[in-house]
């Protein structure tokens, strides 16, 4: 018959084998969760899905007589930095590549670097907004003040007349939101028309 003290003995060994192999699962999960963010960008890029845009190489050969309204929408998060679209809307005939720029200005008393991801809504436009040229996902450096200009160069496809969803769309929106890049790579290209080389900030 085994004693009390032999219970608790045997109890607390169960408890910790299995709290360890919940650390386990717990660690493995956060790894492949890590992992995983690359190939879910890629697949999303891929295939438009949860409003991210396509990635073209070239534009269409072919413009519609149709137009959809953009809109172009800034946000920051954690970083001091005003951001926003020269150009809250742009009417584009379907098929017409455009371009659209943004900017953003560092108001804080030190440089600072910052990346940006974006998306569009609705999310079925996301598989025909095509970027040709984008700023997205480079690490932009901005000293105190500093301000600099990102154009974005676009066209939408025209196969979203012959979509069952998407030609029921007649706006989309780009939604642009910087954040901070805790450990900028060596070496970051600054994109973009600095405020203080074009001398007058406009």
């Amino acid at each position: 018959m085994m004693s009390g003290n032999g219970q608790t003995s045997t109890s607390s060994a169960r408890h910790g084998r299995v709290a360890a192999i919940c650390v386990g699962v717990v660690v493995a999960m956060g790894a492949l969760a890590y992992a995983s963010v690359p190939l879910y960008r890629l697949f999303c890029q891929v295939t438009g899905y949860g409003g991210t845009t396509m990635v073209a190489t070239s534009a269409p050969q072919t413009v519609l007589d149709e137009t959809i309204t953009v809109r172009f929408d800034a946000n920051v998060s954690g970083l001091n930095w005003s951001f926003e679209p020269l150009q809250r809307t742009m009417t584009v005939k379907i098929g017409e590549t455009a371009v659209a720029t943004y900017r953003a200005t560092n108001t804080g008393d030190a440089p600072t670097v910052g990346t940006s991801s974006y998306n569009v809504v609705p999310d079925q436009a996301g598989s025909f907004f095509n970027k040709l040229a984008c700023f997205c996902f480079t690490e932009q450096k901005l000293a105190a003040g500093e301000s600099i200009d990102m154009p974005v160069q676009f066209f939408i496809d025209p196969a979203i007349v012959k979509d069952s969803d998407g030609r029921r769309i007649k706006e989309i929106t780009l939604s642009y939101t910087f954040y901070p890049v805790a450990a900028p790579k060596t070496g970051v290209a600054q994109s973009g028309v600095s405020a203080d080389k074009r001398g007058n900030g406009s």
